[in-house]
C-alpha cells in the first residue's frame, strides 16, 4: 500500500552579502608567512614599476604555494585556497 508523506517545509537561507559586516580586522587571521609573501609581491611590483601611480586595494594569495597577485579594481573573487590581504595591512609595518 502506497502512502504519501509530506515533506516538512524548508528554511529559507538568506543569501544576501549585505548582512555581512564590510570592515574585517584582517590581522588576527593572517599567518604571518602569508603577510611576508604579500609584502614582497607588493615590494616587488613598486621596484619593477616604479612610476606607476595606480594604488592597488591588496594581494590575492595562496595560502599553501605564497604565490600571488595584486588586485586594482572590485572585489577580488578569490579561489577556496586562497585569502586577500589588503593593502593597509601591507604598508603599516613598511614605513
Amino acid at each position: 500500500m502506497y502512502t504519501s508523506q509530506q515533506s516538512p517545509p524548508r528554511a529559507s537561507v538568506d543569501t544576501r552579502v549585505n548582512s555581512r559586516p564590510e570592515h574585517v580586522d584582517f590581522s588576527a587571521l593572517l599567518d604571518p608567512s602569508l603577510l611576508q609573501a604579500a609584502r614582497y609581491i607588493y615590494r616587488t611590483y613598486y621596484e619593477v614599476h616604479p612610476d606607476q601611480v595606480q594604488r592597488p586595494l591588496g594581494v590575492a594569495l595562496d595560502r599553501f604555494t605564497h604565490r600571488g597577485k595584486l588586485i586594482f579594481a572590485g572585489k577580488p573573487i578569490l579561489l577556496p585556497q586562497e585569502c586577500f590581504v589588503p593593502v593597509n595591512q601591507i604598508e603599516t609595518d613598511l614605513y
